[in-house]
């Protein structure tokens, strides 16, 4: 099994949006970064857990966790020229983005905000504290996995 980070923009989509969807699944879609594709489409497997992370926001951190429930395939929204994720250059016959289908394990009582995550020495090379990672999905080890999950168990 994999764990991952995967962010979003509250205003764009949030856990509570999630919770909202029916049987609490959406498809994670509108990824337009290679390295992320790459993610989503060779690594990502059903069954894979993923801390749900708000970004650009007031306070940005970790609001809950989500599993994987559809392993990596073709993004459609690129293939609707009305969507803002729409690309000419992916194909149905030859896509070129990717996205996954997650479905929401629960919400935390309280958000993980990154300034506590920073705080932690054992989180300090989750890339999502590096300097300058930009990248909406990351990895994340078993252990900072595990760790992360006391902290919402503690609250």
């Amino acid at each position: 099994m994999n764990y991952w980070l995967m962010k979003s923009e509250p205003d764009a989509f949030s856990i509570e949006a999630l919770a909202r969807m029916p049987r609490k699944t959406a498809h994670w879609d509108g990824v337009r970064n290679f390295q992320v594709r790459n993610m989503l489409r060779d690594q990502m497997r059903k069954g894979d857990l993923a801390f749900f992370y708000h970004s650009s926001c007031a306070v940005p951190g970790i609001v809950g966790s989500m599993k994987v429930s559809r392993a990596g395939y073709a993004d459609f929204t690129a293939f609707v020229p009305e969507n803002p994720h729409f690309d000419p250059r992916s194909r149905p016959e030859k896509p070129l983005w990717y996205m996954v289908d997650v479905t929401l394990v629960r919400r935390f009582p309280r958000p993980i905000t990154l300034t506590e995550l920073r705080r932690h020495a054992v989180l300090k090379n989750m890339l999502i504290l590096r300097r300058g990672n930009r990248l909406s999905i990351t990895p994340v080890t078993a252990k900072q996995w595990h760790f992360i999950l006391k902290l919402a168990a503690d609250t």
